[in-house]
């Protein structure tokens, strides 16, 4: 591996404006109501990486060696989040995201090398900062073979005082897609997923289910009520397969996950009211 410290520190600057379509699609893909009120998650719709169709890699992401260093692994998955609302977004905010490399780290770990790529993104509404975020992004070796999600035995709901189940289609995938303008190939491309990196189908998107997490989440406590929330990849979701969106409220914090029919831990997440 190569030397990535002149890497560390490099920026990069976007701009983006909320507007009533970009609101009406986010609640669509959804299936939620639109109100004035702009939800947490739909940051992650704003600013996005607008690589011309001929510079996006044979995986669908943007090449290497833009703003991201050029780590010569080929899985790239977003592992990781730990967000800070600081204000909320409102209609018609003119929106500047400053995102800048605050890491490099390789390490070693069951499924072979990794490095791991951390990034902090500043989102700021006119002249307030809405939204920071530190992003952890992991590369991985090539799949060796199809990966097979350990279970560990039936999902028990009634462990949680919040559930809701949901089936997540090739259309949702699609949308949601659509309104990150994520070209990964992981979430349509059933073959290549499969074949090159090694899912048992389609992959649904860490911040869809995110911010499914951050519905369930409005839908108890009201809109715009986390300071904070983290979310953690644990083992994949793949389409047409339930996975459950559960929580429970402790005083002031939120302890929220997304399981497996089959009792896996697909994600993991914390929230602060």
């Amino acid at each position: 591996m190569s030397d990535w410290a002149d890497w560390i520190g490099r920026s990069e600057t976007r701009s983006d404006v909320i507007t009533p379509g970009l609101l009406d699609r986010f609640c669509a893909t959804l299936d939620q109501p639109v109100t004035d009120e702009i939800p947490q998650g739909l940051h992650w719709c704003l600013c996005l990486p607008d690589a011309p169709t001929a510079e996006l890699g044979t995986d669908g992401h943007p090449k290497k060696g833009g703003f991201l260093p050029p780590i010569p692994l080929p899985r790239r998955m977003w592992a990781s989040s730990s967000v800070s609302f600081d204000a909320p977004l409102r209609m018609g905010d003119e929106i500047t995201r400053i995102s800048t490399i605050a890491s490099i780290e390789e390490k070693s770990g069951k499924s072979g090398h990794l490095v791991f790529v951390a990034i902090d993104h500043e989102t700021h509404a006119g002249d307030r900062i809405a939204v920071r975020e530190r992003q952890n992004i992991v590369y991985r070796q090539p799949a060796s073979a199809p990966a097979k999600p350990v279970a560990s035995g039936a999902t028990d709901p009634s462990k949680w005082d919040w559930h809701q189940t949901i089936l997540p289609s090739e259309t949702l995938l699609f949308r949601y897609s659509a309104l990150t303008f994520n070209s990964h190939r992981i979430h349509y491309d059933r073959p290549y997923a499969v074949e090159e990196e090694g899912y048992a189908g389609p992959v649904v998107q860490g911040p869809l289910m995110a911010t499914m997490l951050l519905e369930l989440a409005a839908a108890k406590l009201g809109a715009n009520k986390l300071s904070r929330f983290s979310f953690r990849g644990q083992s994949p979701a793949i389409v047409n397969q339930a996975i459950n969106l559960v929580g429970r409220q402790q005083d002031e914090n939120l302890i929220l996950a997304v399981l497996g029919d089959d009792g896996r831990e697909i994600m993991t997440a914390l929230g602060a009211i």
